[in-house]
């Protein structure tokens, strides 16, 4: 099985969960600024591994079927569990983070498995917000936290991603990212990864 990593759009999945897990490692470590700088990575494999997969010439469509199975793992994995695990550590595992980060999971777990099922809707957009929005979320509201102070900044985390994790699951339609968008995406995710990096280990 492990055969079907050798195309590159599901080589860069792979890519994208190993950044996972180091970002899993270090924000149980407490290390949350470098943390979100690794996580952000996983989010620029998730948007480059399906312009490469659409790019590929002659691509098998088993290892197109792997490669979507694949990729919904690596979703859930650092658009809902990473982001969970976060918010329990940045409210030092408080009995309301438990209640944020359970109703992320399962929002994340549920918007997965309608897209999984059903795709966008017939005008081509998402419906309710992608996971892919948490990370990049998390990161510019860590990258004002010296601005806002430490007790202002959690209460702002706790309250944007309850209000997230309802859109998750809400019927809204929300368009597809267009070429600039994905530009945009890519510039902020290299600039504040390379921000939150050099703040975590100064």
């Amino acid at each position: 099985m492990l055969r079907y990593l050798i195309d590159p759009a599901n080589a860069i999945t792979t890519a994208g969960l190993l950044c996972s897990s180091v970002s899993l490692y270090l924000a149980l470590n407490g290390q949350i600024e470098i943390a979100i700088a690794v996580a952000l990575w996983a989010v620029l494999a998730d948007h480059l591994d399906g312009v490469v997969a659409g790019r590929t010439p002659n691509r098998h469509p088993d290892i197109a079927k792997m490669g979507r199975s694949l990729d919904g793992f690596g979703d859930i994995i650092y658009g809902a569990i990473l982001p969970a695990v976060l918010i329990l550590q940045l409210n030092k595992v408080s009995l309301f983070s438990l209640f944020v980060a359970t109703a992320l999971l399962l929002a994340g777990a549920i918007r997965l498995s309608y897209f999984a099922n059903f795709g966008k809707s017939e005008d081509g957009r998402f419906v309710g917000v992608p996971l892919s929005y948490d990370i990049p979320l998390l990161a510019a509201l860590v990258l004002i936290q010296p601005f806002i102070g430490p007790e202002l900044f959690v209460a702002v985390v706790n309250v944007v991603f309850a209000f997230l994790t309802i859109a998750h699951v809400a019927s809204v339609g929300v368009p597809s990212p267009n070429r600039i968008m994905y530009l945009a995406i890519t510039i902020f995710a290299i600039g504040a990864s390379a921000i939150l990096a050099l703040r975590g280990i100064s």
